[in-house]
């Protein structure tokens, strides 16, 4: 890779496997840390601001579901799971909590790597594509009392962050960007999550309630019942 390496940060407790993932990615040209539990993880993603995570589910402290929550809550980061639970209720719940990807151990490192790098295309590949759309300027998209900025990837509300996950923010600058277009839960997930996404449609309902939590201008986001979502501006 040419250019200022990409950080990754690995949260995972058993020794070994981190090792044995930080020797690989390093291989592969990343920039990694590893933390080995929870409380580590939460302060080194703090003091680092990785591009991407590897977490896993089970730790010592706090689960990765929890530390998944506090991250979604704080921070723009991707995140991909690392965890030997392999049913498809544990990948959903997993991903509907934010989780961009779900790999299941023991796993092979070609995978991870193929992942890694797939996950951020598809979030490089995201801001890119807002960039040039009708009505995206430098200043951003003014929604009630919010702005998003498409460029920096950030929203601003009433003069404070609005701290939105990856996936949260390329639901909600794919839905505003395509204003009173009704999208079925299908074809968001493949807008959003991309074509091999292992999850189901609600994922899309726990994002899309996240949003309107957050969101001031959450009203916006309007349910067309039996078949999906769309955006209403003011002016609809």
């Amino acid at each position: 890779m040419d250019g200022e390496k990409i950080r990754i940060l690995i949260i995972e407790d058993e020794k070994p496997i981190a090792d044995i993932l930080e020797y690989d990615l390093k291989k592969e040209g990343f920039e990694v840390m590893s933390a080995y539990n929870g409380a580590e993880g939460l302060n080194l993603a703090e003091k680092l601001r990785p591009k991407l995570i590897l977490l896993d589910w089970m730790l010592p402290d706090l689960s990765g579901v929890d530390i998944l929550k506090l991250l979604a809550e704080k921070y723009n980061i991707p995140v991909i799971m690392l965890t030997a639970r392999g049913n498809i209720d544990d990948k959903v719940y997993g991903l509907s909590c934010g989780a961009d990807d779900y790999i299941t151990k023991p796993f092979d490192l070609r995978e991870v790597n193929v992942r890694i790098q797939a996950v951020l295309r598809r979030f490089r590949k995201a801001g890119e594509e807002w960039q040039g759309k009708e009505g995206i300027h430098k200043e951003g998209i003014q929604i009630k009392d919010a702005v998003i900025y498409v460029d920096e990837r950030t929203v601003i509300q009433c003069g404070e962050p609005v701290e939105l996950t990856p996936k949260e923010f390329d639901l909600l600058v794919w839905l505003v960007t395509h204003p009173r277009f009704v999208f079925t839960r299908t074809r968001l997930l493949d807008e959003i999550w991309g074509y091999d996404f292992a999850g189901d449609t609600r994922t899309v309902d726990m994002h899309i309630q996240r949003l309107r939590k957050k969101l001031h201008a959450g009203d916006r986001i309007v349910t067309v019942f039996g078949v999906g979502y769309k955006y209403v501006s003011k002016k609809d």
